[in-house]
């Protein structure tokens, strides 16, 4: 019974190897590399060769005077930056998708999904133009008409929390929002039908239809969400404040730390350990936060 099985999905098997091999080779044999994280590592003699170091490459992270700064700036950003790019993705989808719904022409539904593209390509120059000292749009228009003396952005740390909330938020909330527009889509037509002969108006059409069916796919973007929520987005905090050491106290997180201490140390022991440490911690509040979820409502769990 179980070979003639065999022998009836044979084909299946056959075409899964490629996938597999991909798998294995991109996703777990690299983990392999993960005894960096515990050796002092010694180029001559390879990593097998190494000496160990046990856990000093991590009491780097946890010893340093800004330890709580940066764990701190980077828990703090994400949070804020998980709420409001989805709480203004889901908005923007629900409105995407009642302009689809009006505008039926392949061409007006690609043009809805365009301010996305735009915003992902030009977000850098938009930001670098508009808070320039020399030439930037806020110190030489918007300033002046508000009759606010010109700022220099880039040595005035208190700004800068809420100018990368603005640009995580513009560079984000539309990649998100093309997400949840595809779940409102495969949403069933016959739903909303059945609530307008009810008298149901449009709030309670979102409310009661729209937003339940869309939450497995907002849970599964939040799981995503909080596992990488000890990782930061590198361009956003490195290059768009242009690393200017003024703004560290608000601009330094996990990332960009361990990134200036590569530079300035060259131990890529202890950048291995920051990485391994960051896996380990969203592995655990991935496993942490669906737990919870799923005691609340077991369909909307992951697993």
């Amino acid at each position: 019974m179980a070979h003639t099985r065999a022998r009836r999905f044979m084909p299946l098997y056959l075409m899964a190897i490629p996938g597999l091999l991909y798998l294995f080779i991109n996703n777990y044999l690299p983990l392999f590399g993960i005894v960096i994280a515990f050796k002092n590592l010694d180029y001559t003699k390879g990593i097998l060769g190494s000496p160990w170091a046990g856990l000093q490459n991590f009491e780097f992270l946890f010893r340093t005077s800004d330890a709580f700064v940066i764990t701190r700036n980077t828990i703090l950003y994400n949070v804020v930056f998980i709420a409001l790019n989805f709480c203004l993705a889901i908005v923007l989808a629900i409105m995407f998708n009642e302009l689809r719904s009006r505008f039926k022409s392949r061409f007006y539904q690609s043009v809805i999904l365009l301010p996305h593209l735009i915003s992902t390509v030009i977000i850098g120059y938009l930001v670098l133009s508009l808070l320039s000292s020399e030439w930037g749009l806020m110190n030489k228009s918007v300033l002046p008409l508000l009759g606010i003396k010109e700022i220099d952005w880039y040595s005035d740390p208190k700004f800068w929390p809420y100018i990368l909330t603005i640009v995580s938020v513009w560079k984000g909330a539309g990649y998100f929002s093309i997400i949840f527009l595809a779940a409102i889509i495969g949403i069933d037509h016959e739903y909303y039908e059945a609530a307008k002969i009810d008298g149901a108006s449009k709030w309670q059409q979102i409310w009661n239809i729209t937003l339940p069916s869309i939450v497995p796919v907002i849970v599964m973007m939040c799981l995503i969400a909080v596992g990488r929520i000890f990782y930061s987005d590198f361009g956003l905090f490195y290059q768009v404040p242009l690393d200017a050491g003024p703004l560290q106290p608000t601009t330094n997180v996990i990332d960009t730390y361990v990134y200036r201490s590569f530079l300035a140390i060259g131990d890529i022991g202890m950048s291995s350990a920051a990485g391994a440490y960051q896996s380990v911690v969203g592995f655990i509040l991935v496993l942490s936060t669906n737990y919870i979820i799923r005691k609340v409502n077991r369909d909307n769990a992951m697993f």
